[in-house]
């Protein structure tokens, strides 16, 4: 019998699923995750991994867990594993890409709303009891109706965003993807257009690309100068898309007006990075997925992978 370890504290949904098969499940029940030394641990007592992108799986501790017979990711993403180890090691990698889809547009959706409007920033001057008399020229945000939104990255979450764009404001859709999606051009009327000209035409640019040796601090400051001194930047993919250093200097310096952030670089972020001063930022902790329909489907897909796996079938979801 295949022995699981669920090295995060997922939804009960998932761990029914997997007992319900007939695996022995492991469950590691705290809040906070494993150490690197409790995750080694723990993992050369068991057959398969469900994992988080919270661990990196390294090609050292790929090496070290060659017995692996599958590793399951509760995430969309997967660039804290070593796939290329993974793949000369014979272990197989799925993930849950569908599970947050919605979620994640409506929290990129929700940025650009709150940096467009200043929303944190003036959340924060009720805090510090500055709520201030009415001044008919400050604090002015911006309205989103009949703007450009640039997608960066047209697949499922990058499509929910644009519908939610051109739904809600009439928004005019540009991307920039690997290839063209003519289906989704014509369901949206957008148009498919280089990087330069993304970063040239867009009101608003929205990141909805995976994390790859390509898209690494892809928007650093060659970006951030191209773009219109009216933009606003929004990334809810991952961090490291972008150069927080950068985009530190464009906003200061009034290169574009505005971020939204759900993802930073580094991650988790300090306490007292200037952004989380700044009047034309709003930056969430990473919870792009954090719903409930969300979080329960990502741990049915999760477990969904491993049962799958365990009857000798290919998993929906296998990435490699």
């Amino acid at each position: 019998m295949m022995k699981v370890l669920v090295s995060i504290n997922i939804p009960e949904i998932g761990i029914e699923l997997l007992r319900k098969e007939g695996l022995e499940t492991t469950v590691w029940t705290h809040e906070l995750p494993m150490n690197p030394a409790q995750l080694l641990e723990a993992t050369l007592q068991h057959d398969i991994l469900l994992s988080s992108s919270i661990y990196n799986l390294d090609s050292q501790f790929l090496t070290q867990n060659k017995h692996l017979k599958l590793i399951s990711q509760y995430a969309a993403g997967y660039n804290n594993i070593d796939i290329e180890t993974a793949v000369q090691l014979g272990i197989p990698v799925a993930n849950t890409p569908n599970a947050m889809t919605d979620a994640t547009a409506d929290i990129a959706f929700a940025l650009m709303l709150a940096v467009a409007r200043k929303m944190f920033f003036m959340h924060q001057k009720i805090l510090d009891d500055d709520w201030g008399p009415f001044r008919p020229k400050a604090h002015l945000g911006m309205e989103l109706k009949g703007k450009t939104v640039g997608i960066f990255g047209m697949g499922r979450i990058g499509t929910a965003f644009a519908e939610r764009c051109a739904g809600a404001y009439g928004m005019k859709v540009v991307y920039h993807n690997r290839a063209p999606n003519f289906k989704l051009e014509k369901k949206l009327k957008a148009t498919f257009v280089s990087f330069d000209t993304l970063l040239r035409q867009s009101d608003v640019i929205s990141v909805h690309c995976a994390l790859t040796e390509e898209t690494r601090e892809k928007f650093n400051r060659y970006a951030f100068e191209r773009m219109k001194s009216s933009a606003l930047f929004i990334n809810t993919a991952r961090g490291g898309i972008h150069h927080e250093g950068d985009l530190i200097t464009a906003l200061e310096n009034k290169t574009i007006w505005g971020a939204g952030l759900d993802v930073t670089n580094p991650e988790p972020m300090k306490a007292d990075n200037p952004l989380l001063k700044m009047e034309n930022v709003a930056v969430t902790p990473h919870i792009g997925s954090a719903t409930i329909e969300a979080r329960n489907e990502m741990a049915r897909l999760a477990a969904l992978n491993i049962i799958q796996f365990c009857r000798g079938e290919t998993p929906d979801n296998l990435i490699v």
